[in-house]
């Protein structure tokens, strides 16, 4: 553990991780997700996914931050000190988020999770004029353990948005292809655009080089991404 972690918050770290099952260790993968209380809504309007997009950035660090400070202050300018995870992959989906995360420090993923859900909960609340707990626990994890499950956690987080537009497909399939890929290339919530480009800010978000190199180019990353798709719509 962490030498600047209390023994309060050692012993909280091991209870959590003995209590979902999964211990995390620095070098690994994990799927990591969770969903509003009662399966609520957690983003209400743009300014909710800015908030958590850019938590994601400013909470994945060692250094506190005051988010009042920083709010309107571009990423690059940001000073952060060696982030706690590395993330591969992420979408914001009206009531629930996945990321993809290799833990790059000790117990980095359970800082960085406590940081990114305490601050937005905290803004949530307080935006809304509502007490207690916004999430469904503290958050769900899977060790990504084998490369066909960690390649496939490339499609099926950013294939997450399909739903909004097309609730069943997994049971009856896409009805139109072509507005689906526009749908998902276009959706501004997730960490597809920053596989095409590295122009949005938000692409400082992810450590790519982090992560096996799946995916030699643009191209490469889209075909996977939508053969995937192809493929469970036949």
């Amino acid at each position: 553990m962490c030498k600047s972690l209390s023994v309060y918050r050692i012993v909280s770290v091991i209870l959590i991780c003995m209590e979902r099952g999964v211990t995390f260790s620095v070098g690994e993968f994990y799927h990591i997700y969770n969903r509003g209380v009662d399966k609520r809504a957690i983003f209400l309007s743009r300014d909710d996914y800015r908030r958590f997009i850019r938590l994601l950035f400013c909470a994945n660090s060692e250094k506190a931050f005051v988010y009042r400070d920083i709010k309107d202050i571009p990423f690059s300018k940001i000073v952060r000190t060696k982030p706690l995870v590395a993330i591969g992959a992420w979408v914001l989906m009206p009531n629930h988020f996945h990321l993809l995360v290799r833990e790059v420090e000790e117990s980095g993923i359970s800082r960085f999770m406590e940081k990114l859900l305490t601050a937005y909960s905290a803004y949530f609340n307080k935006r809304y004029g509502r007490v207690g707990s916004l999430f469904q626990g503290r958050f769900a994890a899977q060790h990504s353990d084998t490369e066909e499950y960690l390649k496939y956690l490339f499609a099926y987080i950013h294939l997450n948005p399909v739903k909004l537009i097309e609730p069943d497909w997994k049971e009856v399939g896409i009805k139109d292809f072509a507005q689906t890929k526009r749908f998902i290339t276009d959706y501004a919530y997730s960490s597809f655009s920053d596989y095409l480009h590295d122009e949005r800010e938000e692409s400082g978000i992810l450590t790519k080089k982090e992560f096996p190199e799946y995916f030699l180019n643009n191209k490469d990353f889209t075909d996977f991404i939508f053969d995937w798709l192809k493929d469970k719509n036949t």
